[in-house]
């Protein structure tokens, strides 16, 4: 298949789309496969305090256990999108939000900050690199 780069700024209005309806997919937690989706095959994600996790397996098993926590939600938004120059690659920062069941049952939320970095192949955008760690001092 061949890669086909459209202009910078229909690229990322291509991201910005894809990245909200992500969100918007992890926010609602129910449609597994709709949230692995935006991922590629070989992604990893590094959440705070642990050990990446690399792959879409090890990512399903890692997102299953996440939406199964009592009170889990997740909530980001991008507010900067960066398109490498030659159209392939692109980078998102913003922050986010995690609301889950603390050891004593009360709900805890978290605030933090995340990079995501996207690489465009022949299937379209996705996820390559998705990282983030807490910061107390987001404004949400």
């Amino acid at each position: 298949m061949t890669l086909t780069i459209g202009d910078p700024e229909t690229e990322r209005s291509e991201i910005v789309r894809l990245d909200k309806e992500w969100a918007a997919a992890a926010a609602d937690g129910r449609d597994m496969e709709r949230i692995l989706s935006f991922w590629s095959d070989d992604a990893t994600v590094f959440p705070p305090g642990a050990p990446a996790v690399v792959g879409k397996d090890a990512i399903r098993r890692f997102v299953a256990a996440a939406v199964q926590m009592p009170g889990f939600s997740i909530t980001w938004r991008t507010t900067q999108l960066t398109i490498s120059p030659a159209g392939d690659f692109a980078y998102g920062v913003g922050p986010n939000r995690f609301t889950y069941s603390g050891t004593d049952g009360t709900l805890v939320t978290t605030y933090g900050k995340a990079v995501t970095i996207w690489r465009k192949d022949p299937n379209g955008w996705k996820c390559v690199v998705d990282i983030w760690n807490d910061d107390p001092s987001v404004i949400w």
